[in-house]
């Protein structure tokens, strides 16, 4: 079963922002992630959805998602993201 790593975010400072974009996709891709959604054009039709850009990465497996989120490898990438942007976020299975 795959798992999906879920990024609801709102970019503070995009300039820094752009080194996070540039270094995580190997990290996540070493891992076997696979980006299926990385912003783009959305409307929302039910709820509320916190920020603008949403990101979708789907893995091999749920626990190759937590693997990569919690990889020594991603920490310090990670900490650009975090210092950089607000995001929710959610590791989950699925189909």
């Amino acid at each position: 079963m795959s798992g999906f790593a879920i990024f609801n975010i709102d970019i503070k400072r995009p300039k820094e922002y752009k080194e996070y974009v540039e270094k995580v996709k190997p990290i996540a891709e070493r891992y076997g992630g696979e980006y299926i959604v990385r912003g783009g054009e959305s409307t929302i039709v039910e709820g509320s959805w916190a920020y603008p850009r949403t990101v979708v990465i789907k893995f091999p497996s749920y626990e190759k998602a937590l693997e990569w989120y919690n990889s020594e490898e991603y920490k310090p990438i990670k900490q650009i993201r975090l210092d950089n942007s607000v995001a929710n976020g959610i590791i989950i299975k699925g189909a």
